[in-house]
Order: C-alpha cells, then structure tokens, then sequence
C-alpha cells in the first residue's frame, strides 16, 4: 500500500507512468478527508501475494490506464472483482484533476 487506509471505500490501482497523477490526487483526497487509498505494482507477472487481500478490501477499485485498459483485464479475470478504468488514449499523460474528479464520483 503506497498511501490511505488500509480497508476503505476506493482503491485506486495503478502501474507504470500513472503514479504521479494517483499519488497527487489521493494526497488531496484524503486531506479532505475521503475514504481513497493508492497502490502501485512494479511488477505485474508475478502480482504480490497480498494483492487479492487488498483488492477485497474495498468498496471501489479504480485502475486508470494509458492504455485501452490491459491491467484492467488482468485484475478482472484474476480476482473476480467489477474494477472500474479510467483509461486515456490521447497521446498525453492523465491529469491529477481529472483522477480527483472521477473519484469523487465513485465515493458518492
């Protein structure tokens, strides 16, 4: 766990060049107060032992991708949850402001 509690209401997933953008936005979240954690595999084959632990231990999991959504698929079809993507396929990084936006729209 990088950041937030360890049971909660969202858990957003990331891996690779999205760490910025999570860390930033669930720093402001949980300064206001908000129910958000953050984790980041480095590695993907093999996921850490704990991983299927962590997931259930939330309401909500966000994985934001810049990607048409592969680790999405992975977690799905390993873990069996409904994970949610925020995935941007633009050629340019995903924002801090566009992260808290969409969490906040799950915690409602």
């Amino acid at each position: 766990m990088e950041l937030g509690p360890e049971k909660g209401k969202v858990l957003v997933l990331g891996w690779g060049s999205t760490y910025g953008a999570i860390k930033s936005a669930v720093l402001d979240l949980l300064a206001e107060g908000h129910e958000v954690a953050h984790a980041h595999l480095r590695h993907l084959r093999p996921f850490p032992k704990n991983l299927a632990e962590i997931l259930h231990s939330y309401d909500h999991v966000l994985i934001p991708e810049i990607n048409n959504g592969q680790l999405i698929r992975i977690i799905r079809d390993e873990f069996l949850i409904p994970a949610q993507g925020y995935n941007k396929i633009m050629g340019v990084p995903i924002t801090k402001s566009e992260l808290v936006v969409r969490i906040k729209e799950m915690l409602a």
